[in-house]
């Protein structure tokens, strides 16, 4: 059966770090003012910069204040979580401690009457068939419990050498031509076209492209309408491009929040 509420509010890709305490407040704001307002919230992925196994987390202050303000924002409203393409180790432990209700991604919805269809994103992200494979290669559990068994020492270097790799390749993309890396990153409509029809929806919301907007979309007969989430970022060097927004879903419709002005 498939999660039913009567109001919604959706975030991802809030990137959780000590290092973006600006971001980190705002998300501790979230939690104890803003969401109470719906009957449930769900976290469409990135909720951490990365994340490297629950028991990592167990010795961080940080980590700490996360899940007592995770903790109390589900004793208050049903709060749902979808793995991100950065914390898609986040385990059991910590969804216990939280209570969170794990999804998987893409899981289908009915919020206000309306079946939407929610997902990460990243796996729709098909022209970038490098990533692709390196997806697949690292959702293998296999490989995910040879990683989880190193040292956390070693792991977070690991994860950091990830991000840096990460960060330089979207950089020399960037350079050489924005428009065709753009394209490369984005979601493919024949991606978004193909899950919809196994779901049988015509309404998608996902996060992880940091490029929020409402699209009207159609392929061949197929026609859908798309919701993309922003990543928040308040600890953001320039003052005009700080962001942090959220989708609110009740019965007047889907409607874009911007929670910095708000």
């Amino acid at each position: 059966m498939i999660p039913q509420h009567a109001s919604a509010l959706l975030i991802s890709d809030i990137h959780l770090t000590p290092s973006m305490p600006l971001t980190a407040q705002r998300f501790f704001d979230f939690c104890e003012k803003d969401a109470p307002q719906a009957e449930a919230v769900f976290i469409l992925g990135d909720l951490f910069e990365y994340w490297v196994g629950d028991d990592a987390a167990s010795h961080s202050p940080f980590q700490h204040e996360v899940k007592q303000a995770l903790s109390n924002l589900s004793s208050k409203v049903k709060t749902y979580y979808i793995h991100g393409n950065r914390d898609f180790l986040l385990g059991s432990a910590f969804l216990k401690k939280t209570c969170l209700t794990l999804l998987a991604d893409p899981s289908l919805v009915e919020i206000a009457g309306n079946k939407y269809l929610l997902a990460h994103g990243d796996a729709l992200c098909t022209a970038d068939i490098g990533y692709q494979i390196f997806r697949g290669w690292v959702r293998k559990p296999w490989l995910q419990k040879l990683f989880l068994a190193l040292p956390i020492t070693w792991r977070r270097s690991i994860a950091n050498q990830l991000r840096t790799n990460s960060h330089a390749n979207y950089t020399r993309g960037a350079q050489a031509s924005r428009q065709q890396n753009q394209i490369k990153t984005d979601v493919t409509k024949e991606a978004c076209a193909a899950i919809l029809r196994e779901h049988s929806s015509e309404k998608l919301i996902h996060g992880h492209t940091h490029r929020p907007s409402h699209h009207r979309e159609s392929l061949e007969n197929q026609s859908w309408q798309r919701w993309v989430l922003s990543d928040w970022d308040l600890d953001h060097p320039d003052a005009t491009a700080p962001r942090a927004n959220a989708l609110l879903i009740d019965a007047q419709g889907v409607h874009a929040i911007d929670l910095i002005n708000s």
